[in-house]
């Protein structure tokens, strides 16, 4: 009853901001006007315009919204993923993960598991960025569907990430502002198993929907060649610093959570090597810089619907029901549409009031990160991974996507649910 209500309330009188944001679900789901083919960060870019058009948010506004962090850890990000990739380390890494794949089913289940537990330590976006270029050459070296790789990559560091405080940007904020002790003891503890069998969901929906694809004959391998050993060199001074500063976060996170520092700290500090070589303007000048494009318009649109209010309303309409296990799940996988998961943590957070348990806190750790598997803007990965598959020729509908992800979100969904209720309260189900 409360949902209908919220639904008919939001029909009765929409807000501009939101028809708006409604419009460019709808450009990015058809991707075409008459004969106009659009690339997703041009629809961002034209909803964006559009409120500052409208006057749904003004110029200061938008300015604000833009988050600096973000984008400085996109840009490091992508200085590391494309030197990796030019300089063909990336590609002799790969090789050597999936060496071990004898037929399409364990090539799946490789990437699904490998980018999954990965990105609960990486963060979800890293792996995005990294890993479509290297399921991409999958895909050509083996025969296999490109959209079967990237949808594994997709719905594997989606589904990966929600076990970790730093597996996504939400879960970091869930871990500071929920006063966790141990963040990454609670969330294991709590996570790691739900999510190992949302991994083999994902492995099992990919393989009905790409049937045809799996139990094809066995996948003849060969050794990657390093094509660029100087550039290779200096990617590999990087890909360490990567690794060392991400150790000292998980340290700094789980014991010393007043001296953790920022993630875009991480990356520009590991794109330092690249940043500082000769090589550095071959490889910043080829970076997806549409890609940036996309998330500074995605800001200003998603501040305009926060600033509306209308997420805000809907929430206190439900106060009483908030902390609920089912709700958190449900209104993080909804409304995380909307307003893109981190802001609504940010909102939910408070929302919840003061007495707020672990349990209820894993759940919107959950929810709101499994929303990325429902629609392609639920996830900035999903974006990374669309946009940079476009870059390399390759592409999916935002219908493709949400035809599975809805099948997947939804058993995700249940997994979770199942694990965080009280063993009590399910006997009494």
């Amino acid at each position: 009853m409360a949902a209908e209500s919220l639904i008919s309330s939001f029909v009765a009188s929409p807000d501009l901001s939101v028809l708006v944001l409604m419009g460019v679900l709808l450009l990015i789901a058809l991707r075409q006007v008459g004969s106009l083919r659009l690339q997703i960060w041009q629809v961002m870019t034209l909803g964006a315009f559009s409120v500052l058009l409208l006057g749904e948010i003004s110029p200061q506004e938008a300015l604000r919204a833009i988050n600096l962090d973000v984008l400085l850890f996109l840009f490091g990000a992508f200085c590391v993923g494309e030197a990796l990739n030019r300089s063909g380390y990336l590609a002799w890494l790969g090789s050597r993960i999936v060496s071990r794949a004898k037929n399409t089913d364990q090539l799946v289940l490789l990437v699904i598991f490998s980018t999954g537990i990965l990105s609960a330590v990486l963060m979800n976006d890293t792996l995005a960025i990294m890993g479509t270029p290297l399921v991409l050459r999958f895909s050509r070296k083996y025969g296999v569907s490109p959209k079967l790789m990237l949808f594994a990559l997709a719905f594997g560091i989606t589904t990966g990430s929600v076990m970790s405080p730093i597996g996504n940007p939400q879960n970091l904020l869930i871990a500071i502002d929920g006063n966790l002790d141990s963040p990454f003891v609670t969330f294991l503890s709590s996570l790691a198993l739900p999510t190992l069998i949302n991994l083999l969901i994902a492995y099992a929906v990919l393989r009905l929907c790409f049937s045809r694809e799996f139990g094809k004959k066995a996948l003849i391998h060969s050794e990657e060649v390093i094509s660029d050993p100087e550039l290779a060199e200096i990617s590999k001074k990087s890909l360490f610093l990567l690794l060392a500063l991400i150790t000292c976060k998980i340290i700094l996170v789980e014991f010393l959570p007043s001296r953790d520092f920022s993630l875009s700290l991480i990356a520009l500090l590991s794109a330092s090597p690249i940043l500082l070589s000769k090589r550095r303007t071959e490889v910043v000048k080829n970076i997806d810089w549409t890609t940036l494009v996309f998330f500074v318009s995605m800001f200003v649109l998603m501040e305009s619907v926060w600033i509306s209010g209308t997420c805000q309303e809907l929430l206190g309409r439900m106060s009483p029901h908030l902390g609920s296990v089912p709700m958190i799940l449900a209104l993080s996988i909804g409304l995380s549409q909307l307003i893109s998961n981190v802001p609504f943590v940010a909102l939910y957070l408070p929302a919840m009031g003061t007495e707020v348990s672990q349990v209820q806190l894993m759940a919107l750790a959950a929810g709101s990160t499994i929303a990325g598997n429902f629609l392609i803007l639920g996830a900035a990965s999903n974006v990374i991974i669309l946009q940079n598959a476009e870059k390399d020729g390759e592409t999916f509908s935002f219908i493709e996507f949400a035809r599975i992800g809805l099948l997947i979100s939804f058993l995700d969904a249940i997994i979770y649910f199942i694990f965080l209720l009280p063993l009590k309260t399910l006997i009494f189900l």
